[in-house]
């Protein structure tokens, strides 16, 4: 079997902590206020950040959670970033803890002076459910006035989002009444969603179901894309998600080597054999009882890890964090 190993990293990002203000429906990650406060510390921000040089790549952007609740420790990480020469390229925000324009325009001034110089600003309904928009109107505002640089993810939704009162929050049920019963289903063709994590529970009704015997068939080759690079993450633990496969992980020490195939057993037979591999453990061991019928390959994959983490209390180097799967 062929070994995985991470040894060059192309474009990616640090996931600084993933306590977040909402709990976006379509959230690869899920994020939610039910996280720990935890917030990457200093010497796992120098880890992180040297490997991430070591294996090639200068610059990373920040997400989460909602990095920003957190300043004192988004700016800690900044000033290491620094010291070490990575350029941040842009912060991930979703404005919830804009208050006013004085207090945003001071918390933008000391980002700018760590040399970070855009925002990417979320807009769209699922953030909307949780974050008035007046929230996100101000931070741009705000940042017009301390030169920082906005990018908007995504403006289409604007006039959605701004045609509701923006001093209140406003349901993915709200959007429907307005824009027609559909209006959550077609979102995908504006809004490029992962159908990964929240997102695949919830447009798993909106697909259609595939025999499970289909699935296997149509993917009886290992999952090549867990060793693509070309957009990563690293979190807060030190977990790197191999081909933004949430609750999947490699310990950023054993990036840059071939990994030990029983210590990342799971990971090791997606690689190798797929999600048919991946069932056949689960069902010789783990005494995994499938479905007739799923989506995609991905939503089989993640049942299985599920059952694996919650129902079977497995602790795996490769299933990380145990938290993701509690609060999907």
């Amino acid at each position: 079997m062929a070994d995985l190993t991470i040894n060059r990293l192309r474009s990616g990002g640090v996931i600084t902590n993933l306590y977040c203000s909402a709990a976006c429906k379509h959230c690869l990650y899920a994020s939610s206020p039910k996280w720990d406060k935890g917030y990457i510390d200093a010497s796992m921000a120098s880890k992180v950040i040297t490997k991430i040089k070591e294996l090639g790549c200068h610059s990373v952007h920040i997400g989460g959670g909602e990095p920003l609740l957190n300043i004192d420790g988004m700016l800690q990480f900044l000033q290491i970033a620094n010291q070490q020469n990575l350029m941040v390229e842009y912060i991930e925000t979703n404005s919830s803890w804009y208050k006013n324009a004085a207090q945003a325009v001071a918390i933008l001034d000391q980002l700018r002076e760590l040399r970070v110089d855009t925002l990417l600003i979320s807009m769209s309904p699922f953030h909307n459910e949780y974050v008035p928009f007046y929230k996100v109107k101000g931070l741009i505002a705000a940042c017009e006035r301390s030169g920082m640089a906005v990018f908007p993810w995504i403006r289409d939704f604007f006039g959605d989002i701004n045609s509701f009162d923006d001093k209140q929050t406003h349901s993915l049920t709200a959007y429907c009444a307005k824009f027609g019963t559909d209006y959550v289903q077609k979102i995908p063709g504006r809004f490029p969603l992962n159908l990964r994590g929240r997102a695949l529970l919830t447009y798993k009704d909106f697909h259609a179901q595939i025999p499970i015997e289909q699935v296997l068939e149509d993917n009886s080759t290992g999952c090549s894309g867990l060793a693509n690079t070309s957009h990563f993450h690293i979190d807060l633990f030190g977990n790197y998600i191999p081909g933004l496969c949430s609750g999947l992980s490699i310990s950023v020490d054993d990036l840059g080597k071939a990994l030990d195939d029983q210590e990342y057993l799971f990971l090791h037979t997606l690689y190798n054999r797929g999600v048919p591999g991946l069932l056949e453990i689960a069902q010789e061991q783990y005494a995994f009882v499938p479905d007739a019928q799923y989506v995609s390959k991905c939503h089989l994959c993640f049942e299985i890890r599920s059952h694996l983490v919650l129902a079977q209390k497995v602790v795996a180097k490769d299933l990380n964090p145990v938290e993701y799967y509690q609060y999907v």
